[in-house]
This record gives structure tokens, sequence and C-alpha cells, in this order.
């Protein structure tokens, strides 16, 4: 529940009417500050990667719907921590899905993969669609492999109504700093409150992603769970690719100070796929969506947002 995606997920079920129970190791940090004090949305304290916890988490919320987001969702902390990575993100899922499946109410599951089960794009720059190979060219990605291909082994074998979805990169409003857009808006909010000097440190700049805001994509992810075909996977995404540097040109270019930027080795990455462009036909087709929110709308909220955090210091 301390997940940036979960969070945003969590209030738009709770917007619809929804009962939504989430799970926590400790403390929750809170993005969404009015999601806290919601009386829909409760918390419940456990460790994913114990099928204990899960198991008395899920025998006592009895849901009818589970979505499978939590995980370690850091491509460059997976080089750093490679078995932890692919642990910790196996474990969640495993044990859920265990948990569950013993339901008599048996609940549709959302198994939450990544863009990164593909890799790098060929040379003839087209977008993924859902038949594309999984390249996985980090530890983070072949966790994610794992727990795709065990929503749907769970499919077959226990007749469970798991649902995958494969998200391109999402950003928004309460995203960790560890991501790209939000570690620029941070500098940039600390450099107008006169925090840091007008410096910005900077990875690859040339990496084109398919970016969509995350408040499209935990629709997406409703959607696909109550309109999916279970047991299918279903790529979300804009179809649109943005590179690293035009992103942060756009927030430059909404600064109050004129600021540098400057190239920070220790962010570049062993690898880093060079262009990922989404086609999510398929999961147009079968439920309507598509994203509404515009780029520079998800750019105004996420410095937004970092500004109010760090006027709060």
């Amino acid at each position: 529940m301390g997940g940036f995606a979960g969070q945003h997920l969590a209030a738009r079920l709770v917007k619809r009417g929804d009962d939504v129970i989430g799970v926590a190791r400790g403390s929750v940090d809170w993005r969404l500050t009015e999601l806290a004090s919601s009386p829909r949305l409760s918390i419940r304290s456990g460790d994913l990667t114990s099928s204990e916890d899960c198991r008395r988490i899920v025998d006592l919320s009895e849901p009818d719907r589970i979505y499978l987001l939590a995980a370690m969702s850091s491509v460059s902390e997976s080089f750093a921590d490679p078995l932890g990575a692919i642990n910790n993100n196996v474990a969640c899922v495993v044990n859920v899905l265990e948990a569950a499946r013993h339901l008599e109410s048996k609940p549709r599951s959302l198994v939450v993969a990544s863009c990164e089960v593909y890799g790098r794009g060929g040379d003839d720059r087209l977008p993924f669609d859902e038949e594309a190979p999984l390249r996985p060219e980090s530890p983070y990605a072949v966790s994610k492999v794992a727990i795709d291909l065990l929503g749907y082994e769970y499919h077959l074998t226990y007749g469970a109504h798991t649902v995958r979805v494969r998200p391109f990169n999402h950003i928004g409003p309460g995203q960790s700093d560890r991501f790209v857009s939000a570690r620029f808006a941070r500098q940039i909010a600390e450099c107008e409150a006169g925090l840091r000097p007008p410096i910005i440190t900077v990875g690859n700049l040339d990496a084109e992603r398919d970016f969509t805001d995350v408040r499209d994509i935990v629709a997406a992810y409703v959607d696909a769970l109550e309109s999916g075909k279970a047991g299918a996977a279903y790529n979300v995404g804009c179809g649109e690719t943005v590179s690293i540097r035009s992103l942060l040109d756009r927030l430059v270019a909404r600064s109050r100070v004129p600021v540098e930027v400057r190239e920070d080795p220790e962010l570049l990455r062993p690898t880093d796929a060079p262009f990922q462009a989404c086609d999510a036909t398929r999961l147009r087709e079968q439920t309507g969506w598509r994203p509404r929110i515009p780029l520079d709308q998800t750019l105004d909220d996420i410095l937004g947002y970092w500004r109010a955090q760090v006027a709060e210091r």
C-alpha cells in the first residue's frame, strides 16, 4: 500500500464506491494524503513474502478482486541486489495467488508485470505488442517475466481468473524520486527554493520511453480486471514515445530559476533499452480504455507535487 501506483489505484477504487483493503509491511508513506482518511480504505499489516501472512490476510479479507502491485520496483536497485529483487517480487505473487485459490469466492486477480519484460526494441523501432519476445535485461525484468508467467500458469493449472498487464512507463504526482521525472522535478523544486545549487544531475537522456499518467494506468488496471479475458496479457501505454531529454527540457522550461544540466555517471544503468513503445490495441479493443491525461498536465502535476514537498521542509 506504500507504493505510488497502488495509492492511485486505491483512490480510484474508493472514488467509485469500492471498499478497499491495502497491505503494508509497516507504516504507510502517504503520497495521497486525502486517501489516508477515507472510511472505505483499511490497511492490514503483513509481509507478502510470508505465506502465513498472505493466507491470514486473504482469509480475513475474502476479496472478490485482487490487484498484485507489490514489488521491488527499481531497475537500478535490482542490479545491486538481484536475488533480493527476484525473491521478493516472485514471492509476493505466488503467496497471494496460493492463498486466493483456496477461497470459495474465487476472486479475480490482476498480475502487474512490466514493459521491461520486452527488453530493447529492434532496429525497426516498432511498438511492442503482446506477442513480442520476452527478453529481460535486468534482474527486475526477470522477476516480472516470472510473475507474468505465474499468472498464466495459475489460470491454466487451477482455473484462476488471472489477468496480466504489462504497463509501460507511468509517471505522476507522488512518484518516488528514484524515477526519472520525479528526480528531475525534485531537483528543480529544490533549486527554486535555494536548497541546492542551480544544477540538475542526469543519467542517459537519449532513451525514448512511452510515458503515461499513472491515473490513466490504474484506470486500465481496473478495466483489464473487469473486462479482460482470464489468462490473457495486456500491454498498457499511450503508444507515443518521448525522449528523456525532451522530458527534462519540458520540466526545465517550467522552472522558476535558471538551471544547469550535468551528467552523473552514477545514474547510468549497466543496460538501458534505447527505445520502448507500447501497442495497446488488444486492451483498447477488449475494454475501450484509452489514456486521457496529456503529458503537459502530468508534468505540471509532478512539479506541483514536489514544490509542495519541498515547501514542507
